[in-house]
Formats: C-alpha cells, structure tokens, sequence
C-alpha cells in the first residue's frame, strides 16, 4: 500500500504541473498574438527608414570620401560595443543560451585581436549569465525586454551613440533572438554604427533625386540617423519580446504533454500494482480458507 501512495502522490504532482504548464502556454499564447501584431506594425515602419539610411548611404557613397561620422568605415576599430537582448525570465526552452551562445562566438572573434569588446546587456537571464561567469559589463538594464517602450529604447541607444560620438567606441552591434513565426526563431546581428556605405549599395541602390550636401544638411542628416538607431533598437526589443513569447509557448507546450504521458505512464503503474495487490490478497484469501479444510 506503501508504494500506491507513493504513485499517487507522483501522479497528483505531475498532473498539477501540466496545469501549470498549460496555463503558462496559454498565457504565452495570448501575449505573443499582441506583440506579434505590434512587431508586424513596428517592422513596417523600420523597414522604410532603414531603406532610407540605405539611399543616403548609397548618395554617400557616390560622392567618395566619408566625413559624416555616423557613415565614417573604421578598419581596425579599437572598441566595439556589443548591445545583447535576452528574457528577464526562463522556462523558454533554448530562447536564451541562443542568444548568448552568438555572444560569445563574437567575443571569440575579437579574442586574441586588439579591439576591445564591451558587453551591454539587456535582460536578466543574459546578465546573470555574465555575473556568473565573471565577465565585466559596462551597463546592465533590465525590466526593458519584458516591456519595451520606444521612449526607453531612445533613451537607452542614445547613452550608447553619445559614447560612439566621443569616441569612446568605433562600433555598435546588437544581437538579439529574432521572431519568424510561431515555431521558429532566429539570431539576428546588426551593426548600427557606423553605417556602412559600401555593404549597404549592394542592396540598395540611389535611384532617386535625393542629393546629400554635408554642409547644408548634417543637422537634418543626423536627426534621420538619429531615429533610424532609435527604432532600430525599439524594433529589436519587440521582435526579441515576440520570439520569447513563441519560444516560451512552445516549450510549455512541450512541457504539457511530457507531463500528461508520464501521468499516463504513472496511472498503468498504479493500475498493475493495485492488481498485484488485489490479487496477493485473493491468493492469501484462499490459501486461508483451503488451509481450515
């Protein structure tokens, strides 16, 4: 009777962890429909202000020698920032460990190099991670993926460009785990600044009369790649929030159902060992009563 109790008690467990997970899914499930419209919205949006910074780096690149600064190529940069998102939260399968996996494959490339890489991390699983493993960051935000908001996202990138505009960095990269679809995500790797001329002609290519005079117009040219980096970063943080969500989805889905076979897996066991036990007693039952004949 020891060893039912015991089963049953394993089987209440489990099956209270599969409602727990399936309410997780469920959850995941509705907050990924709101931030997946939005990414579709936000991504409409970042689509034609980076096509913009395209032409205006394709008319740069006409005219030859680069001056403006946020267009300016940088051979062998000494400092890199390297701008990392991942979840405040787990219990979204390989959502995380993908992201911070790229991380270190690019902290490897520069390892052994002379530029100097330093670590911005958004998220707290990326920077638990960091502390854990003792690596220095130079800034630490979280509670930004969980929630993200264009002003925050602004007012965060810009700390990293006055950086960039000081000369206290050559290069801004963000990494984040990007959202395809429900099922699938995918690590996406940018280089904000500088804007490179050469890499983006081969895409876009100056088609209209839109015509660059450094002199006359670095105030509205900055003001452009001010917003392009701003929203950069925002779409970054939503396309991030929307693949955490699918990736959390599916791995509480996985979850649901590896619980309810191992509840189903524990019910049989229960099952044969209330019949064993049925049966031992019959057996004792009747050798008793032939015993008194």
């Amino acid at each position: 009777m020891a060893n039912l109790k015991e089963i049953q008690r394993k089987i209440r467990s489990v099956k209270n962890t599969q409602k727990t997970t399936n309410a997780m899914k469920l959850v995941s499930s509705a907050k990924l429909k709101r931030t997946e419209e939005l990414a579709k919205q936000s991504k409409v949006y970042a689509a034609k202000i980076t096509e913009m910074i395209d032409e205006i780096a394709a008319n740069i690149a006409k005219q030859g020698e680069v001056d403006n600064i946020f267009f300016k190529h940088v051979a062998n940069p000494k400092v890199v920032d390297l701008v990392f998102v991942t979840a405040d939260k787990g219990l979204c399968g390989g959502f995380n460990s993908q992201t911070i996996k790229h991380v270190n494959a690019l902290l490897q490339e520069f390892k052994g190099t002379d530029t100097k890489v330093r670590l911005r991390a958004i998220g707290k699983k990326g920077i638990s991670y960091y502390r854990f493993n003792d690596i220095d960051m130079v800034q630490e935000i979280s509670d930004l993926s969980a929630a993200p908001t264009y002003a925050r996202a602004a007012e965060f990138i810009n700390e990293v460009i006055e950086d960039y505009l000081r000369g206290d960095t050559d290069k801004i990269i963000v990494v984040h785990n990007g959202y395809v679809n429900m099922i699938t995500q995918e690590i996406r790797e940018d280089q904000l600044v500088p804007v490179d001329p050469t890499e983006l002609v081969q895409g876009a290519v100056a088609t209209s009369e839109l015509e660059v005079e450094p002199d006359d117009d670095d105030t509205l040219l900055e003001a452009l790649v001010r917003r392009y980096l701003e929203y950069s970063m925002y779409y970054a943080l939503v396309d991030s929030l929307a693949a955490e969500h699918s990736a959390r989805m599916q791995a509480m889905d996985s979850a649901t159902t590896n619980a309810k076979e191992m509840a189903d897996k524990l019910t049989i066991q229960y099952n044969k060992a209330r019949q064993e036990a049925i049966t031992t007693e019959l057996i004792e039952i009747i050798s008793g009563m032939e015993s008194m004949k």
